[in-house]
């Protein structure tokens, strides 16, 4: 819990907004919040089929469309190129089964992230050539690989690129270049996640056709990696999480089915957070440590054995993730004792897993609340990935350095690039000049957005039900953030494997509530007796009961704030 943390409590929701709008008072405030216009209230509470976008309005999708029938019906081998997180390991798998019940022989291709890292590779391109494949399909990649496919098209190959990352200003010259950033795209959702893109094309290549119907059952794919990958939970992406989470929930796949077993989930009541918290993590761990073939297999397999093993492998590797970003963040942090006054955290090593440097770099910048960038140091070429703040847009800033790197993609606050080890300290420069620019007169502190200032006596009742129906929360649409003031502690202690965090028992006026510490690392003699909270409220289960209890995000002594 960083001490210097701002609060900011929204507005009032306006008389005009909640007259209108019919709804309880606490409802319109939290939409009001969200920015839900009057007239499209009904549709973000329905979450029904009215969200979903037609994939004929995504760019390209008529040229991909024939490309791919014609190769099935001259019996081409499509290749299908992904990545190694969980975004590119479900769009894979979704392709690879759409096009399969096409009828199309496909090849799927997940790069190594140690030896490839992320995007097209040639080397990788022309082992699929050697295979037979005469067309490849992106997913989750290829935007911004110009040369790479201008050489597939040199080797006699065509290439279909689904993508959801911010184009260059040149397209790849490409059969067709669907991705949804594109500035000509008239597509209403900008914001799918790769396997949201893939699953897009499906839709067109199954449209009207008997077995449309048939595409739902891919939907458990699309919620994982839409979750997962921290997209924004509004519109379309807000209607696949919804029905993702009714399929995941009645998942057929059996390696699905072990993971949750295995990870003490309960089936039929998954929900985001389990995914984010849980799921996401394991599948993400294969790529991590070595190979995401793991997860590929797991999610395709039809062996219940087989997934028993994968869902243990999984945990295991995700055990060894978590003790080796542990590792990494305790020696970056010590290593980087005498920068923490520069606007940017910049650190490399030789021993810095290229699995973990992206965790460890976005735990840093939520610590410090400054852009981290924490690399790989190889002997001739090094990689880095950077993690940002609001204020500071990573991705352009590695635009500007363009000519240092050999490669850079990603998001305005997460990144990755590849430089070669004698431009990495002309590169640390040229960032650390860009953000001393942009961030070096501000009062850089994160702010928490409150929802509303309220008794705890609100939430009795039918509160909790009401803010549910705002669900699928997540980036867009955050989980709900209350503040009350003036709450008494009448009992505290700390539990966890280091005791590092705490249980609590508040109370205000008749009201008395549990409450979870997972964020203040504070011991419970440092625990004031009378305080001002900021809370979600949740489920959680206490002595075997599930009650609503409250989950402490920052507190502060009463009066002092």
């Amino acid at each position: 819990m960083n001490q210097r943390t701002r609060w900011k409590i929204r507005p009032p929701v306006p008389d005009e907004y909640l007259n209108a709008s019919d709804l309880s008072p606490l409802v319109a405030q939290l939409l009001y919040n969200r920015g839900v216009k009057l007239e499209d209230i009904d549709l973000f509470l329905s979450v029904d089929r009215r969200l979903e976008g037609n994939p004929f309005l995504l760019p390209d999708i008529s040229q991909a469309v024939s490309r791919v029938y014609k190769a099935v019906l001259s019996r081409e081998k499509i290749a299908v190129y992904g990545d190694f997180d969980v975004d590119g390991v479900t769009a894979i798998v979704i392709l690879v089964e759409g096009l399969s019940r096409l009828g199309a022989e496909v090849i799927p291709y997940i790069p190594d992230r140690v030896n490839e890292g992320h995007g097209l590779k040639i080397s990788a391109l022309e082992k699929l050539r050697a295979q037979g494949a005469n067309l490849v399909i992106t997913v989750d990649c290829g935007v911004t690989d110009l040369k790479e496919v201008k050489q597939t098209q040199d080797m006699g190959m065509d290439m279909i690129i689904t993508d959801h990352h911010i184009p260059l200003r040149s397209l790849p010259r490409a059969i067709a270049v669907i991705d949804p950033k594109r500035k000509d795209s008239v597509y209403p959702y900008p914001d799918l996640a790769g396997a949201g893109v893939a699953f897009k094309l499906l839709q067109a290549l199954f449209h009207k056709d008997d077995r449309e119907k048939w595409l739902t059952r891919l939907l458990d794919l699309v919620v994982l990696a839409t979750v997962t990958d921290l997209v924004t939970l509004v519109g379309e992406n807000r209607y696949l999480v919804k029905e993702g989470l009714r399929e995941l929930n009645n998942s057929s796949r059996v390696g699905i089915q072990e993971m949750v077993k295995l990870a003490g989930l309960k089936p039929g009541e998954l929900d985001a957070e389990d995914i984010s918290w849980v799921l996401g993590p394991r599948l993400n761990a294969a790529g991590r440590m070595n190979n995401a073939s793991t997860s590929y297999q797991l999610l395709t397999t039809q062996s219940s054995e087989e997934a028993r093993l994968l869902a243990l492998e999984l945990g295991e590797k995700n055990a060894e993730r978590q003790k080796l970003t542990k590792e990494v963040l305790s020696r970056a942090r010590e290593k980087l004792a005498t920068k923490l006054h520069l606007p940017v955290l910049i650190e490399g090593d030789e021993s810095y897993s290229i699995g973990v440097i992206g965790l460890v770099a976005g735990k840093l910048a939520d610590e410090f609340y400054k852009p981290a960038i924490i690399i790989n140091l190889g002997p001739e070429s090094c990689q880095g990935s950077c993690r940002s703040i609001a204020e500071f847009d990573i991705v352009s800033a590695l635009a500007e350095c363009h000519d240092l790197l050999t490669a850079f993609g990603g998001h305005p606050l997460a990144a990755g690039f590849t430089v070669m080890r004698q431009n990495l300290a002309q590169l640390e420069e040229r960032i650390t000049g860009l953000a001393m620019d942009q961030l070096g007169r501000l009062d850089l502190c994160p702010e928490l957005a409150i929802d509303a200032e309220l008794p705890l006596a609100t939430f009795s009742g039918e509160a909790f039900n009401l803010i549910q129906k705002l669900s699928p929360f997540g980036r867009g649409n955050p989980q709900p953030t209350f503040l009350t003031r003036q709450v008494e502690v009448i009992e505290c202690r700390n539990f966890g494997n280091q005791g590092e965090w705490l249980r609590l028992k508040l109370k205000q006026g008749n009201v008395t509530w549990q409450a979870v510490d997972f964020e203040s690392q504070r011991k419970q003699e440092e625990i004031p007796s009378h305080m001002d909270i900021v809370y979600n409220l949740e489920k959680s289960r206490w002595n075997g009961e599930e009650v609503l209890s409250l989950n402490l995000l920052d507190f502060a002594p009463t009066q002092l704030r």
